[in-house]
């Protein structure tokens, strides 16, 4: 199909809003920009609804404010252009039909626009990761009755986690390599939570009675390098837990001995202050001495024999 007049219009000023990069030198006014490369996606009317740019040279440039333009977009990714900085357009509050949202690998800064968030309320997932998004996470984004797949992972985002952020099924919360400090919201334990990725942060308090539990449907729980504690020996953790690690922490007490029935492909309660013999039996074979590493007294297979006072 033939594209849309105003898209092209619009997609050409994102030509030049980034310098007229040579890899978009297939972008032309007098072709179908339906068939420009990288990749866009036009609907049966023409209307441009998706569009990838990603590896597009050594150049440095804001990011296009002509993007918010594409007001039948659905998917916008960004990928792997470091030159692309500033911050989000506030023109990107036009993409009101925007379900995916994808930047990563630039250095896109600043906080995410609140008129954008108030109006993609049809945002199902929300990645700006290894950029450099600074500030609190906005609370509006609880407000997308959508999202339920968030990665702002790789940034300098402060404070602390909003409740609320995800919805639906199948949710998803990575916020891991950020300076974010205070307690984990009790939400992000219940409902379809998949995967939680909080490492490297500043986080303290005690998240055990909430994300952990054998009917917990979480398969990914990474809490590594934060500043928790608790005391993990009557912990039950999830039977569907294939990655675990919570190293790095302050957690007291022993290792749980439900650990037994969880078949774990990633373990990691290094780095903490536990205490005694570690369980044996069952699935717990399978991890190493390191898995173990640098605890205040911990013994037992994989590490030397407890003695008499253990």
């Amino acid at each position: 199909m033939e594209c849309s007049g105003d898209d092209r219009a619009a997609l050409l000023r994102v030509k030049a809003q980034l310098g007229d990069p040579v890899r978009l030198s297939s972008w032309q006014p007098s072709t179908n920009c339906c068939a420009w490369e990288p990749t866009i996606f036009c609907s049966e009317s023409g209307r441009v609804t998706g569009l990838a740019l990603f590896s597009l040279g050594d150049f440095s440039a804001p990011v296009p404010p002509a993007l918010g333009e594409l007001t039948e977009l659905v998917i916008l990714q960004i990928e792997s252009i470091p030159g692309m900085s500033g911050p989000i357009p506030s023109s990107f509050a036009n993409l009101t039909r925007l379900e995916d949202l994808d930047i990563t690998g630039t250095s896109i800064s600043g906080p995410v626009p609140a008129a954008f968030l108030a109006g993609a309320t049809n945002l199902r997932t929300l990645v700006i990761a290894d950029s450099r998004l600074a500030g609190p996470i906005p609370p509006s984004l609880a407000d997308l009755p959508n999202l339920r797949y968030v990665d702002l992972s790789g940034n300098f985002l402060t404070g602390a986690i909003p409740p609320g952020l995800l919805h639906g099924s199948y949710r998803f919360l990575n916020l891991s390599h950020n300076q974010l400090t205070g307690e984990i919201p009790r939400c992000y334990g219940g409902g379809d939570v998949d995967t939680v990725d909080l490492s490297h942060n500043r986080l303290t308090g005690d998240p055990s009675s909430f994300l952990f539990g054998i009917t917990r449907p979480a398969t990914k729980i990474d809490l590594s390098w934060n500043e928790l504690a608790f005391d993990m020996t009557e912990v039950r953790f999830p039977h569907h837990l294939r990655f675990l690690d919570l190293s790095h922490n302050r957690i007291t007490g022993k290792v749980a001995k439900s650990l037994m029935d969880v078949k774990l492909e990633h373990f990691s309660v290094s780095d903490n202050e536990l205490c005694g013999e570690i369980p044996a039996g069952r699935f717990m074979s399978s991890h190493g001495a390191d898995c173990y590493a640098r605890n205040r007294c911990l013994c037992g297979t994989p590490l030397p024999p407890c003695d008499g006072g253990l």
